[in-house]
């Protein structure tokens, strides 16, 4: 059975006052969701470890970003290790803004998703195409290289710590979302390229990624492949993320 994630990516937004309100209504209303699906809260680094604290157990917390590198002079990057240590249960590997804003390569994202598996954290690895892109005819190409090379050092017994989050970039933070038939033919095809490179493919949770609201979460949870979201803005609100949360049907 594979696993139904919800994860919250707050990106660069929060509090302590954003944590203490949000995690503790997260906590009081998912208690006991009754559709076995994990919860995940990924903040800013500041705040994991309140965030971990907050929810004390019952709620995943993870990281947007680890480093390339175990420690050393690097100042400003935290390592998967230092992530391990700080309570997190997974990180964020490739996500496009780091991809776009930041210059983050495929190859640094492969060394970055062995990094995160060697420290014993989940890897959650975000692909996703370009508007241009995709209207060029080249979606499922460009995303099906981006999980060949991300994936292409994770040994046979890694695989139950990965994730991947298919996100559309013309998707995240536009409003704009794919359908989600559209949603269900990409994690479809990422599925069989996960196949293909002999991971145990049905066992492995794909998230959908971009615009997720309360409004279209059932029927992309809907799909065969999709088997949870990464959800970005609306995770800030505690009403959206459990309506959210809550769209998630039983899967077998």
């Amino acid at each position: 059975m594979r696993r139904k994630i919800v994860a919250g990516n707050w990106k660069m937004n929060g509090s302590k006052d954003l944590v203490d309100r949000l995690v503790g209504q997260v906590r009081s209303e998912l208690a006991s969701p009754g559709n076995g699906v994990e919860i995940v809260i990924i903040p800013p680094a500041l705040f994991v470890g309140d965030v971990v604290r907050r929810a004390d157990g019952e709620i995943a917390v993870g990281v947007q970003n680890v480093a390339c590198w175990d420690s050393g002079a690097y100042t400003g990057e935290i390592s998967a290790v230092m992530a391990r240590d700080s309570g997190s249960a997974c990180a964020l590997v490739g996500h496009s803004e780091r991809r776009q804003l930041f210059g983050e390569t495929d190859e640094q994202v492969a060394v970055k998703v062995g990094k995160v598996l060697a420290s014993g954290l989940d890897a959650i690895i975000c692909v996703g195409e370009t508007l241009e892109e995709r209207e060029a005819g080249k979606a499922e190409d460009v995303v099906s290289s981006q999980v060949r090379k991300a994936v292409s050092e994770v040994s046979a017994g890694q695989w139950q710590q990965v994730v991947i989050a298919y996100e559309p970039v013309w998707a995240i933070g536009t409003g704009k979302t794919a359908t989600a038939e559209d949603a269900q033919a990409m994690h479809a095809a990422i599925r069989a390229v996960l196949a293909a490179f002999g991971a145990p493919s049905e066992e492995i949770s794909l998230l959908y990624g971009g615009s997720v609201k309360a409004d279209n979460a059932a029927a992309l949870f809907a799909q065969p492949d999709v088997d949870g979201g990464l959800i970005g803005g609306a995770s800030l609100s505690a009403k959206d993320f459990v309506s959210i949360c809550q769209a998630m049907p039983g899967k077998s």
